[in-house]
Parts: structure tokens; C-alpha cells; sequence
């Protein structure tokens, strides 16, 4: 599978960042090699050893640059087979690595990741959220025949109004573009709906209920948003699910490899940014899903083992402490009766 170079054998995993890329990036470094290159227009390591290179694929140049070297190439593409991106860009980027690899005289292997997505996903409108000091950017291939509006508000206009302190109590506005919310045809309606009545309100003559009108619009529409996305947990099932199993995967690379102990307790920010998601939609996401946040999830893990380590070896409370990566016994002593009822010595003994 693999052309043996002079000095390394490569396997160049192209957009290897969606979930059969990394898979692949993980299966080829445990059985085949470390040599692996992986590319994407944003591309990040999956294995410590991986080499990353930033591409985009539908420039010919770019796609016989990024395959240089490679023994096997791997492409692991895969869109919602509905999208204008799909049928626009993925032809181009395919025969762009196809010519790449007959040029480098690298074996392609291709994988269809069509069907890693949901089929049934709502696709009439997508919407982004977008804080303060955040940016965000479009590449021109996606504007081509994007309609919509955008909708600021100013932290002055809220001043006195509820919505603005119970606005930044809206994850939403933290998450990623590739966590959009994706919208129904029904739900749609119903945003614009609201749109046309800020704009319809914005147009007549200004009175003194103008202003509560406009701040309960944008105060509606948040609410419906927070709906859509509770349903869009619920219909990306098979998606979520996939990234739950990951989720207790790594926490169990975590936990069996003394990892707590070289680099303490992992943060919420670490799991999420090794699942490639933002902090606040994988908490979402699982508190949707289990019932649970990811804080929750890391902690349920931290019991588990330190009932394991009472009830089967002698060494000391603060001993065990250490071990699970807290810094001060007493932390790890409040977080165990927290959860139990139990102090640590009294769930020990009550196993005798």
C-alpha cells in the first residue's frame, strides 16, 4: 500500500480532519506507519508525530504540492451530498489530486465519507453567532449565492432590558462556523418573520414603545435559537453519538496512561479541542445527549477511579489524590463527598 522511499515512507491522509480522516490518521500510526502527512484548508495533527500542510485543494499547484513525497495518498473528503459546495467544488478538488498523484506517481486510495453525515440534516438556512472581538470569514466559493442578513446589536441599546445580562447566558454565541445552527423550513419562516418585524419597526415613525419592541424581537429570536439548536442535539444522533464514543475513548487513553499524574486533570478546553469542537457546544451537545456537561463527564471519571484506588490498594488518601492530578488534597476530598455523601476514609471503610 505504501512506495518505499529512500529515507521515510509517507501516507498523506488529504482533508484528514473530518471524522474518517482521523480515524484513518489513527489506524495508519498504529499499524502502519508515523510517517503521515495530513491535509486540509485548516489542517491539524491527529497523532503527535503527524505532519500538517494547510491547502486548499481546488488550486491545482496546491494539491501537487501537498501529494510531493507521498507513497499513498488517502482522500477522506466527504460533504452533504445536497450542498452547492458538493457539487461545485468537489469534482475540481478531485481531479486536482487525482492529477496531483499521477504527477507524483503516489497511489490513491479513496474513501466515500459521504454517508458520515446526516442525510435527514436540516439544510433551508444556516445561522452563525458571533460575540464580541470575534471574527468570522467567508471564503468566496460559499458567497456565491448566499442570501440572509445580519443582525448587530449594540451592548448600549440593551442597557436596561433583561436581554443584557441573559444574552451572554447564550453558548451559542461561543461556538465554532462549523457548528452552525441548521434550520428547518418552518424555522426559517419563523426567524424571518421576526426580522420583518425589526425592519418594520425600524421603518415607522420612532414613539416611546419603540425601543422594548426592538430588544424583544432579538430577546424572541435567541429563545427560538436555543430551541433549534436543542433539536439539532436531538437529530444529529448518529453524529453526536460518534463524538461521545471519542469522548470516552480519549478519557480512557487519559486515565490508564498516568497521564493525570504527568499533566494533571485535562480542562474542558483540552477534551473539546481534541475533538475539534468548541468548549461550550460539546457541554451543549452532552448535556443534551446525557444529561451531563462535559465538566460533569470528567468528573463522573475521577470518581470512578479514585473508588477504584480505595477499594483495592492501602495507599493514603493524599496519596490518591496526586495520583488523580489535584493539587491540593482537600479539593479532590471536597469533589468525592460532593458526589458520594462519602468522605474518602469513610467510603473505605465502608467497604470492611
Amino acid at each position: 500500500m505504501y512506495r518505499n522511499l529512500k529515507h521515510k515512507r509517507y501516507a498523506n491522509d488529504i482533508r484528514g480532519n473530518g471524522q474518517i480522516g482521523e480515524e484513518l490518521a489513527r489506524e495508519l500510526k498504529r499499524n502502519f506507519t508515523s510517517s503521515i502527512r495530513i491535509v486540509s484548508r485548516d489542517a491539524k495533527k491527529v497523532n503527535d508525530t503527524d505532519e500538517i500542510f494547510s491547502a486548499d485543494l481546488s488550486i491545482r499547484e496546491k494539491a501537487i504540492e501537498a501529494v510531493k513525497g507521498s507513497g499513498v495518498a488517502y482522500f477522506t473528503l466527504g460533504l452533504p451530498i445536497s450542498s452547492d459546495l458538493w457539487e461545485k467544488q468537489f469534482p475540481l478538488i478531485l481531479r486536482n489530486v487525482i492529477d496531483a498523484c499521477k504527477i507524483n506517481n503516489t497511489k490513491l486510495i479513496f474513501f466515500d465519507n459521504t454517508y458520515m453525515y446526516p442525510q435527514d440534516d436540516f439544510e433551508e438556512g444556516i445561522m452563525y453567532f458571533i460575540a464580541p472581538h470575534q471574527v468570522l470569514q467567508f471564503d468566496d466559493i460559499l458567497l456565491s449565492k448566499v442570501r440572509g442578513f445580519v443582525l448587530v446589536l449594540h451592548p448600549d441599546f440593551l442597557h436596561g432590558y433583561g436581554l443584557a445580562s441573559s444574552i451572554k447566558d447564550y453558548g451559542y454565541f461561543s461556538y465554532t462556523a462549523n457548528e452552525a445552527l441548521h434550520l428547518s423550513e418552518k424555522e426559517e419562516k419563523t426567524i424571518f418573520d421576526i426580522i420583518a418585524n425589526v425592519e418594520q419597526e425600524i421603518d415607522i415613525n420612532m414613539d416611546s414603545f419603540t425601543q422594548d419592541l426592538l430588544v424583544s424581537n432579538p430577546d424572541l429570536l435567541l429563545k427560538y435559537c436555543d430551541r433549534n439548536y436543542n433539536r439539532q442535539f436531538l437529530t444529529r444522533k448518529k453524529v453526536n453519538s460518534d463524538f461521545l464514543s471519542k469522548l470516552e475513548l480519549l478519557l480512557d487513553d487519559y486515565f490508564k496512561n498516568d497521564k493525570l499524574t504527568i499533566t494533571g486533570i485535562p480542562s474542558v478546553h483540552f477534551i473539546a479541542d481534541q475533538l475539534h469542537l468548541s468548549a461550550n457546544y460539546l457541554s451543549d451537545m452532552l448535556r443534551v445527549q446525557t444529561g451531563q456537561t462535559t465538566q460533569q463527564h470528567i468528573q463522573n471519571r475521577l470518581i470512578e477511579k479514585a473508588k477504584e484506588l480505595l477499594s483495592t490498594t492501602s495507599i493514603s488518601v493524599s496519596e490518591i489524590a496526586y495520583q488523580l492530578g489535584f493539587e491540593h488534597p482537600q479539593s479532590f476530598h471536597r469533589l468525592f463527598k460532593s458526589r458520594t455523601s462519602l468522605s474518602p476514609l469513610e467510603f473505605r471503610s465502608s467497604l470492611n
